[in-house]
């Protein structure tokens, strides 16, 4: 007997049943992701607003408009939230640095255009984000954030003397290492108060964290800078 041949475009007996349940598994994983980014954000509210300490899975759940069983089924704990909203904001802070700090030629780019230029990257990360000061900064944060904080502000602080040293031509790498820890230091100062005012307030301490660095920074820079 000839073969059947099947009409182009048939599918065979059960493919759509294996398809169907193939993708199952993906529609359940995608509105797991969707529901995880959902918490977050409303994490990010509440941390933000409230500070950590004073957060609860409670808060988190009504802000998010599910029920704290919800939350549980993704989350065990506020401490897990936190964990996990602080790595993925600290992921963002170090693609933000490693954009804002490349070393340049210091004869191509002023030191007051980097300052400026750097100082807006991460004043608009932090606004947008006011939730990474709230995690990074507040009191009682989980062990694990302050561990991963600690490594980004010695990375930080690496890349700002890797920018720093075009600049500082002969300074010892002690000094050249203080300067880097100070301009760190100086820029978390004023971080926390232009996040403190709003509107014109802000763009004031902004404005004056900039004059501070550059007058902090001119003494060391200044043969390289005329």
């Amino acid at each position: 007997m000839p073969e059947k041949t099947e009409k182009p475009g048939t599918a065979k007996p059960g493919a759509e049943t294996t398809t169907a349940t193939e993708d199952r598994p993906r529609r359940r994983q995608a509105r797991g992701e969707r529901r995880i980014a959902q918490l977050l954000d409303a994490a990010a509210t509440v941390f933000s607003t409230t500070g950590y300490t004073a957060a609860s899975t409670n808060a988190i759940a009504r802000e998010a408009g599910v029920s704290p069983g919800t939350l549980y089924q993704f989350f065990p704990n506020k401490e897990a939230i936190a964990i996990e909203l602080g790595s993925r904001l600290m992921h963002e802070m170090r693609q933000s640095y490693d954009e804002a700090l490349t070393p340049i030629d210091p004869g191509a780019t002023p030191i007051e255009d980097v300052i400026a230029g750097t100082v807006d990257r991460f004043i608009e990360f932090n606004c947008r984000h006011p939730a990474f000061f709230a995690l990074m900064h507040g009191p009682d944060i989980p062990g694990r954030i302050a561990e991963e904080h600690d490594a980004l502000h010695r990375t930080l602080t690496a890349r700002v003397e890797a920018l720093l040293a075009p600049f500082t031509p002969g300074t010892p790498a002690p000094t050249l290492a203080r300067t880097a820890q100070m301009c760190v230091g100086i820029y978390k100062a004023g971080l926390e108060l232009v996040l403190a005012h709003e509107g014109a307030e802000r763009e004031a301490y902004v404005q004056e964290l900039k004059v501070t660095l550059l007058r902090y920074l001119s003494p060391l820079v200044g043969d390289v800078v005329k």
